[in-house]
């Protein structure tokens, strides 16, 4: 018997399909060894692990960064998906899926033999696919390979590939997955996982797409379209095509009739619908450039998950809610300040700022941002680089000298210590260049007293009376104390060799301490804003520190709690030591270098700050903190060649000689974002001192022998270990008697004692000029001299 040509090919590739089919039917029962064409065991194992797989893996989600109350921050997703329960997904959606993908879903057993012959027939007949013949456990399973498992663009077109080995495994696979889940399950993950176009990956990513809805309030119009989406994206796109998309959509809605999904006049009224779609479609941004102005903070919570451990595929295919500790009425302050003191498009200068509440358990970070615009745009002055947390090259200035102030303390002094104030051109044993010649040290400004107290002179920054504390503190201790503060990167980061630019294998702690740069006390390390401002909250949480976290809580997709390794909090100092410098700084807004910027901001309450300034002014810092939160604030020249930085009236710009100073723009944008942020609360008042670290301990307390004659003063102070000299001064003290000391209270070990020591009169004063010359005393009862009435010392 001869058969027309046009039927030879369907019935060659049904012959070959019912060989097909026995061998799937066979390999179902048992694994296959060896022969052309048959599976073997390694191949029956990929399917077998493959079918536990889909069981047991979701597929990738999208996880959602949240601030502290819970609203979206950022979304980062592989896959723009978000799996949704099957009560959560509209009947209109599921008949629609089922009407124009598999009419016999609900009678097959994962593959539709019927259907995939009538298939076969169909397309061989017509040269062209115009019926499918995967079941939709089959496309699952297809999707999953393609969108869960594949890594790799060879992964994909495996995953795709159109091979008789391919379809086998993907039969096999289907098989056993209807042995282990039920249909409403494996229907429910089709529609997560399916592919809808426009980077939506599942039913709930396609309604808010498209329609701006929840996958459960899908219409039948709607649904239509969804559905007939599925077998090309590209070509029923409603907006590239929608002529041609209202077509397949009215194709489906006639399938979900003719298959009793719905009745005529439901039929004709969805097919006389608009499409309806979305415009522009809802698209949902991918990663930390959809964060505005909060990118730098969510960049900053990537980086810390995955110092935390956290791989990047966990975190963009893992679908979890990331809730955070940004406060965004703080994040909107913060960034309000920054931006009025420096321009977003300022050319070359950037402002940023992070702040982090104090805690004895966590130290929270409240807000973090830039002047500069968060993106990738370096045209417009956007940087995508970690400016409010990665150390910035050119340091903080003398903020550092809170370090040195920290350690005198511990060794022994008290913050009322008088400390002595060189003057400009101090030469210092241990400021000195690489030739071990003394480099001159000088104050920014002139006429300071020749000594103040720590306190004093915290507020008011002579550099010469910090290098001077230094000689006695070393600089071994004084980097330590700063990196127990909160200056981990010190510790980490690579010590940059200023004479060639290169990066040394030692980090910058290690190279400071062995090579006893001075300079630190002085502030030229780069500096991580966010470590400064959370050094404050360790002084505010009575000496201990704690990683500053960005991260409140984390669940999976499922709601489940996920936990996450956090470095613990270290009691970095005593807190005695941290409540007593707490007052040692709180001078800084009333005396000292930022009092202007505080009383412009019309600040009132108790605060501790410290400001900083390098010297060639191309960066400038303020650290600033209360009970409630601690920031800080650093302006710099961040271009490639910092230049230094002029304070003018429309901010800060680069110039020739610079000007700026931490009590000018950083600490402008500290009073102006605070200062609002804490409106309406009553002020808290600062912790109580401690008087070991107040007056200093036994070791560093002089006898005071004020009084005494010099004899004995001298005898008391010799045997006490202190070096003592002596300077006549005029006084009507008996003659010999010490009338004053310097210091007094509290000295460095080995430091010398200068006695004041009366002559025993006072000259009287010259004559005015053109005045009459003084009468003569008359003579003195008894005939002599009386004794000088008492001065009082």
């Amino acid at each position: 018997m001869r058969f027309p040509r046009r039927l030879l090919r369907p019935l060659g590739v049904l012959a070959g399909l019912c060989v097909l089919l026995g061998v799937v039917t066979a390999g179902m029962a048992f694994p296959l060894v060896g022969g052309a064409g048959m599976l073997s065991n390694e191949a029956g194992d990929s399917v077998t692990s493959t079918s536990v797989d889909l069981v047991n893996n979701p597929a990738p989600q999208t996880t959602t960064l949240t601030d502290s109350d819970g609203k979206p921050i950022a979304y980062l997703f592989d896959q723009n998906r978000t799996e949704v329960p099957n009560e959560q997904i509209s009947p209109a959606m599921k008949a629609a899926i089922l009407a124009i993908e598999d009419r016999r879903f609900y009678d097959h057993d994962g593959v539709d033999w019927q259907g995939t012959l009538r298939a076969v027939v169909a397309n061989s007949a017509s040269g062209d696919v115009v019926q499918g013949a995967s079941t939709l456990t089959q496309q699952y399973v297809k999707n999953y390979m393609l969108y869960v498992e594949a890594r790799t663009e060879a992964d994909r077109l495996k995953a795709t590939e159109q091979t008789p080995a391919r379809k086998l495994k993907e039969a096999r696979i289907a098989l056993q997955l209807e042995r282990q889940l039920p249909k409403e399950e494996i229907l429910n993950r089709y529609l997560n996982i399916v592919f809808l176009g426009n980077g939506s990956y599942g039913v709930a990513a396609g309604a808010r797409t498209y329609f701006n809805t929840t996958p459960d309030k899908l219409t039948v119009p709607q649904a239509a379209l969804l559905a007939g989406m599925v077998r090309s994206t590209t070509q029923f796109d409603p907006v590239q095509n929608p002529e041609v998309a209202t077509q397949r959509r009215n194709l489906v809605i006639e399938q979900m009739r003719q298959q009793g999904m719905i009745d005529d006049a439901q039929a004709k009224d969805a097919a006389a619908s608009p499409l309806g779609v979305a415009d522009p479609l809802v698209r949902v941004p991918n990663g930390c450039n959809g964060a505005g102005d909060m990118g730098f903070f969510c960049k900053y919570v990537v980086q810390y998950l995955t110092e935390a451990g956290f791989s990047e595929q966990q975190i963009t295919r893992g679908g979890y809610t990331i809730k955070t500790t940004l406060d965004r009425r703080a994040m909107e302050e913060v960034k309000r300040s920054l931006d009025k003191e420096v321009a977003p498009d300022a050319p070359n200068v950037a402002n940023v700022m992070s702040l982090v509440q104090p805690g004895q358990e966590e130290h929270r970070v409240l807000a973090m941002g830039s002047s500069r615009t968060f993106g990738l745009n370096a045209d417009e002055e956007q940087t995508s680089y970690g400016l409010p947390y990665q150390p910035v090259n050119l340091g903080a200035g003398s903020t550092y000298k809170m370090f040195t102030a920290a350690t005198a303390l511990e060794k022994g002094l008290g913050i009322n210590y008088s400390m002595q104030v060189p003057p400009s051109g101090y030469a210092s044993p241990i400021y000195v260049d690489g030739g071990g010649r003394p480099i001159p040290v000088a104050n920014a400004s002139e006429g300071l007293p020749p000594r103040l107290s720590m306190t004093d002179a915290l507020a008011q920054s002579p550099n010469t009376a910090f290098i001077k504390l230094e000689e006695f503190t070393g600089v071994p201790d004084v980097v330590d104390m700063a990196v127990r503060l909160g200056m981990k990167s010190l510790a980490t980061t690579p010590f940059v060799d200023p004479a060639t630019g290169e990066r040394t294998d030692r980090s910058i702690a290690e190279v400071t301490k062995a090579q006893k740069l001075a300079s630190f006390t002085l502030g030229v390390t780069p500096t991580s804003v966010l470590e400064l401002a959370n050094v404050g909250a360790t002084l505010f949480s009575g000496g201990k520190w704690c990683p500053p976290t960005p991260i409140d809580t984390i669940t999976d997709a499922n709601g489940a709690p996920v936990p996450i390794t956090e470095e613990g909090c270290q009691q970095a100092v005593e807190p005695g030591l941290a409540n007593t410098l707490v007052h040692g700084l709180s001078k800084d807004d009333i005396s000292g270098t930022s009092a202007a910027a505080a009383r412009a901001a019309g600040w009132n309450r108790p605060m501790a700050g410290k400001t900083g300034t390098t010297q060639q002014h191309k960066s400038a810092a303020f650290m600033g903190a209360v009970p409630e939160m601690s920031g800080a604030v650093i302006t710099f020249d961040n271009s490639d060649s910092p230049r230094p930085l002029c304070d003018g009236g429309s901010g800060p710009f680069a110039c020739g000689e610079g000007n700026i100073f931490g009590g000018k723009t950083p600490a402008r944008t500290w009073y102006g974002a605070l200062t609002p942020l804490l409106a309406g609360t009553p002020p808290t008042p600062l912790p109580p001192t401690d008087p070991r670290y107040l007056e200093g301990g036994a070791e560093s307390r002089i006898p005071d022998v004020v009084g005494r004659s010099e004899r004995a003063a001298r005898g008391e102070l010799e045997g006490a270990g202190w070096q003592v000299s002596t300077r006549t001064v005029d006084n009507r003290a008996d003659e010999g008697t010490v009338v004053g000391q310097e210091p007094r209270g509290a000295a460095l070990p080995g430091e010398q004692v200068t006695l004041q020591v009366s002559s025993g009169s006072v000259p009287a004063p010259p004559p005015l000029p053109g005045a009459a010359p003084p009468a003569a005393p008359p003579p003195p009862a008894g005939g002599g001299d009386g004794p000088p009435p008492p001065d009082g010392g």
